[in-house]
């Protein structure tokens, strides 16, 4: 990518909680031509966003494609979090990196908002640099009453759209703009004052008076029980990291909210962060190498030469099968609650079922091994179909628990929201434990194709298949484990009592079929030294 012209996109979607549609909208934007330099998410603001770099093409085929996803997926009239919003894809800035100037990003989002705007049918209100309306130019301003006061306004016939229809619908509007890179900044305070953090973020902004070239906003971030002043340095070389955060500590120390931490959502270029900034700005959880921009390019250009690292699993998708193993192993040692236990288990299954499959390719079609040639070449099929499903098993119980956290954070003001939120974390701890017995009742099933590779697959082989064995196991007790603790939270007595029923069977039966395996491979063994 050294020698393209390279422009940035920063997509925004109203979504932070949902595992399975972030995947999905993060599938959609990796469009061929593109790199993902970062993509974070929130429950709090139940917000996405992701940055992408690539020719002005591919970011275009990039923005529209992430667009289709969200208006496909995406309700705005149940949607509800902390950021400001107004559309299931909420905001598209393209912002120039090499061979591309301002007046270049300022064509492309324009081009890119009629024809959102024409193959999609969402309104599209340009902004920034790209503003055909003065006014227009701050997003604030754009956004201003969020989705509910923006669908009023256009309906009472005013703050009608740059292009598409005149009416506001579930996808809600989306801003195009062009703009020079930004950097979005938290500043989390000591207290559940919103009133007071509002009044900080008032006190800050531009637009009151405050800091140039910032805007703010304040509410609070339940899940952390405190409240926090949220900034957009729309220019870091007029206004910093440190006299933003020095100006928003002042006040929150007169207001009686000390700052606790802050944190850099996504990107921050080499320059916006001196070598004490880190501690002088309480910054919790950066991480230099993944989010100085300079140093990810400098990476994803590499990558972007030299072949792909090879996947845990062969297939497409943005799950656990495209992985790398170090990949996987950095996301299990993270301290995101997914993966987890019951992706470890079917990854260890698949694991097993990876080894059956060899012990029976080296076996089927080998001299001395012809009578077992069509049972081996079979073996192979099934476990090569074995791995392939326990893969999406482990994809799909990190959605699972996903959907539980998802379902805890329901609005429960009212009786009715009370009650679906209840409904809702039960069907979600019903899957969640549902998954694992998936995972158990594969593995075990595949102890018995072990036992076969053992007793007949390639000699020298045997404890490969001993192994696949061990594995199939840990699996076992793995997703076991996980049936467990979540069968614990499930209010239908009947249902967790027969869950509970088949995890006691198919535990017994697994911790029989090992010991089967492991008899059968000493048996070999003794053979054939015999």
């Amino acid at each position: 990518m050294a020698d393209e012209r390279l422009v940035e996109i920063v997509p925004n979607f109203s979504e932070g909680r949902r595992r399975e549609v972030i995947d999905a909208i993060l599938g959609a934007v990796a469009v061929p031509g593109v790199i993902m330099l970062s993509r974070q998410w929130d429950a709090d603001h139940n917000r996405l966003d992701c940055t992408l770099v690539g020719s002005p093409e591919a970011v275009r085929a990039s923005a529209l494609a992430g667009a289709a996803k969200a208006e496909e997926l995406i309700d705005m009239r149940r949607h509800r979090g902390g950021h400001p919003r107004m559309g299931a894809v909420d905001v598209i800035p393209f912002v120039p990196v090499r061979g591309v100037d301002m007046q270049d990003c300022i064509d492309l989002a324009r081009e890119t908002g009629r024809q959102i705007a024409d193959t999609l049918g969402i309104p599209v209100y340009l902004y920034d640099r790209a503003a055909l309306i003065p006014e227009r130019a701050s997003l604030a301003e754009v956004r201003k009453g969020e989705y509910e006061g923006l669908r009023d306004d256009v309906a009472e016939g005013s703050r009608l759209p740059d292009f598409g229809p005149h009416e506001i619908g579930a996808a809600g509007a989306v801003a195009v703009g062009a703009r020079k890179a930004l950097i979005a900044f938290n500043v989390y305070l000591d207290g559940t004052d919103v009133a007071a953090a509002k009044d900080i973020a008032r006190r800050v902004r531009e637009s009151s008076g405050g800091l140039p070239a910032v805007r703010a906003i304040g509410f609070l971030a339940e899940e952390r029980g405190v409240v926090t002043v949220s900034m957009n340095l729309v220019d870091f070389e007029v206004t910093g990291l440190r006299a933003a955060f020095d100006a928003v500590s002042t006040l929150a120390a007169s207001a009686g909210m000390p700052v606790t931490d802050s944190e850099i959502v996504g990107l921050v270029p080499r320059a916006a962060l001196d070598p004490a900034g880190v501690s002088h700005l309480k910054l919790e959880g950066f991480d230099e190498d993944e989010q100085i921009l300079e140093s990810v390019m400098s990476r994803a250009e590499a990558r972007a030469r030299t072949p792909a690292a090879p996947p845990i699993a062969g297939g497409s998708g943005g799950g656990i099968r495209d992985r790398t193993v170090g990949g996987f192993l950095e996301a299990l040692a993270s301290d995101a609650p997914t993966p987890g236990g019951g992706s470890v288990a079917a990854v260890c299954a698949a694991v097993g079922a990876a080894l059956i499959a060899m012990v029976g390719r080296l076996t089927a079609g080998r001299p001395g091994y012809e009578a077992v040639q069509d049972e081996m070449a079979e073996m192979v099929r099934d476990a090569d179909r074995a791995r392939d499903d326990l893969i999406e098993l482990a994809d799909r119980d990190a959605r699972a628990f996903d959907a539980v956290m998802a379902a805890f954070r329901q609005p429960k003001e009212t009786d009715e929201e009370r009650a679906e939120r209840s409904a809702a974390i039960q069907r979600a701890f019903l899957e969640a434990a549902r998954v694992p017995m998936e995972v158990a009742r594969a593995a075990l099933a595949l102890m018995a194709k072990a036992r076969v590779a053992v007793e007949r697959g390639n000699e020298s082989a045997a404890s490969d298949a001993a192994s696949a064995a061990s594995a199939l196991f840990a699996a076992v007790q793995s997703a076991l484990a996980n049936v467990e603790i979540n069968v614990g939270s499930l209010k239908d007595l009947e249902e967790a009592a027969r869950l509970r029923t088949s995890a006691a069977e198919i535990d017994d039966a697994s911790r029989s079929e090992l010991q089967s395996v492991l008899t059968a491979f000493r048996r070999r063994i003794e053979a054939g030294s015999s």
